[in-house]
């Protein structure tokens, strides 16, 4: 008999919780952008207030204002681009690796490779603490001769109030879910809020993943040094080339020279090769194989009959 009292007593409560959970969904929808708002007004409301009077109102919401909590002026990143010319590469990079360990940062990229002369290039990315930027970026300008300096600085502490506002506001709105889906009975519920929840937590993890980067550029200054050796310049007294000078340009010249004829060879050759053994397959195997053509008959001359003797006279013999 007590069946239907209990069954009576179960869908009331039923009822109210499909009612609550679906009013619990609403909010923790809108929950991101009524946080910040929320926030504030807990912030304001949990202020103290201060003894009433003409604009104590007013000065006590000042007050607060004013005492908020503020970022330290570190949220800025940092980054420079330097090229120096230095006589020994080597050496000036072992010095930056020990400034910028001594600074407390790390050698990111190195990038190090040689020109035609054999001169050696190379290409660091250092991190340093913004606090020993100026210092490590000066002694990296005492070691050589500066050809190129680039310097910026971004100001993003708008970007980080936002990011850990939505960070705060996002994890109280995954902890709702979370609320809720202990209190769930429904396998609809459930999965339903296992949904939101999924998603609610891939955008927390996105925002964290911010946070960790903005928290790296504006902690640590970046600095992309370049480093070439010094050029050697050398010529005469009065400014004109000398003797040595020509010496090493012909010198240079006729190098040139032959590599372009080396080269010419190089790209001859191939073709050469093909036409030498096309000509030896012609003489070998295609022209012994044609057919031979009678060449025309020799021509003989005959002599001919010998001019015979006219007889001579006896009269114009004897007066001979």
């Amino acid at each position: 008999m007590r069946t239907p009292h209990v069954t009576r007593s179960v869908r009331p409560a039923r009822a109210l919780a499909g009612t609550l959970l679906a009013a619990s969904l609403a909010l923790a929808g809108c929950g991101g952008a009524g946080d910040t708002d929320g926030g504030s007004a807990k912030s304001a409301a949990d202020a103290p207030v201060g003894p009433t009077g003409a604009g104590g109102g007013r000065a006590d919401g000042a007050k607060a204002v004013r005492g908020a909590p503020r970022l330290a002026p570190d949220a800025i990143i940092r980054t420079a681009s330097l090229t120096v010319e230095v006589k020994d590469v080597s050496k000036a990079l072992a010095a930056a690796r020990t400034a910028t360990g001594d600074a407390g940062g790390y050698v990111g990229t190195e990038n190090t490779s040689r020109d035609r002369h054999g001169h050696e290039h190379t290409r660091v990315v250092l991190r340093v603490p913004t606090g020993k930027y100026d210092e490590v970026l000066a002694g990296l300008q005492g070691t050589g001769r500066v050809v190129h300096r680039t310097a910026k600085a971004v100001d993003v502490t708008d970007q980080v109030v936002d990011v850990d506002s939505r960070i705060t506001s996002q994890r109280a709105s995954v902890a709702r879910i979370r609320a809720l889906m202990d209190k769930a009975d429904k396998l609809s519920d459930v999965v339903t809020l296992e949904g939101e929840l999924s998603s609610r937590q891939a955008d927390l993890e996105a925002l964290l993943a911010r946070q960790s980067s903005l928290k790296d550029r504006t902690s640590l200054a970046t600095i992309t040094l370049s480093l070439s050796r010094t050029p050697v310049r050398e010529a005469s007294g009065d400014g004109s080339p000398g003797f040595a000078d020509a010496l090493v340009g012909g010198w240079h010249a006729f190098v040139t020279v032959l590599r372009w004829i080396a080269l010419a060879l190089g790209a001859v050759l191939p073709f050469a090769a093909l036409a030498a053994l096309l000509a030896l397959v012609w003489l070998r195997v295609v022209r012994p194989r044609l057919p031979r053509r009678a060449g025309p008959a020799p021509v003989t001359a005959t002599p001919g009959p010998l001019p015979s003797a006219r007889p001579v006279e006896s009269g114009q013999a004897g007066r001979k």
